[in-house]
């Protein structure tokens, strides 16, 4: 019985890392799950099973990074898909009110964070001429919106990277994509951005019928699916209920 292949995903613990490790789990995929919290890495662990590892690191530290992942190559295996989902958002004020500690956290981790591991991973798929990075963007690095300021143009960042990195790793058989969700509900993300108000959370999400942690789980998992002379550059996903934000007028009074 051959052995399947390995998925590394950042973020891991909850959210969309964690149901990424799920879809993947279920049809017997080896999984290396990366994330701060150990506690709740553990607890997918004894979920998932006996072909789930788990490092509790923080991706903002380059070192850690290139470390771990040199450690899983050599004692799990060949990394052959690259999920970085690991990022977030930090409040909502506008630009000229933001607190810049939320934009250096912001910009660490959607973009540094994902700089590392992608560094980290990318000389063992050159060298075996086969993987498949998947980043985690946004709507917002396509639709601006009042308050999106810093995290709208890390996940500018984050599409154009992905469109950059296809360019550099033409010839060596490694593709990437990007997938892009708009409202996402049952994630920590909102409460997380709201500084823990669950009131304005559910107001955000209540009756918009939102995408689910599963349902971009489930396209991540297509777009590894597909055959691999396919290469999904870019999708672009929302609710039915949501849509591109008006051009918007300031009316003089």
């Amino acid at each position: 019985m051959s052995i399947k292949p390995l998925v590394l995903i950042t973020g891991a613990s909850s959210g969309i890392g964690a149901a990424c490790a799920a879809r993947f789990g279920k049809e017997g995929f080896r999984l290396a799950l990366l994330a701060r919290r150990a506690n709740l890495l553990e607890e997918l662990q004894k979920e998932l099973g006996k072909n789930t590892f788990i490092y509790p690191i923080d991706l903002c530290d380059e070192k850690a990074v290139l470390d771990t992942f040199k450690g899983i190559e050599k004692d799990i295996g060949p990394i052959e898909v690259l999920i970085n989902n690991a990022g977030g958002a930090f409040g909502t004020e506008t630009a000229d009110e933001a607190n810049p500690e939320d934009w250096k956290k912001c910009i660490d981790i959607n973009i540094n964070g994902l700089l590392y591991a992608t560094r980290a991973a990318l000389p063992f798929m050159v060298e075996r001429k086969r993987g498949h990075i998947i980043n985690l963007g946004s709507i917002a690095g396509s639709h601006p919106y009042k308050g999106g300021n810093v995290y709208g143009g890390t996940k500018a960042f984050v599409h154009q990277f992905s469109l950059n990195l296809r360019e550099d790793l033409m010839g060596k058989n490694i593709r990437v994509s990007c997938i892009e969700p708009g409202l996402v509900g049952g994630t920590e993300f909102s409460l997380t951005r709201f500084r823990g108000d669950e009131n304005r959370v559910k107001a955000l999400y209540e009756g918009a019928n939102a995408l689910t942690a599963q349902d971009v789980a489930e396209t991540i998992y297509f777009c590894y699916s597909l055959p691999p002379h396919v290469n999904i550059n870019t999708i672009e996903m929302m609710p039915v209920t949501q849509g591109a934000n008006p051009l918007a007028v300031v009316r003089n009074t």
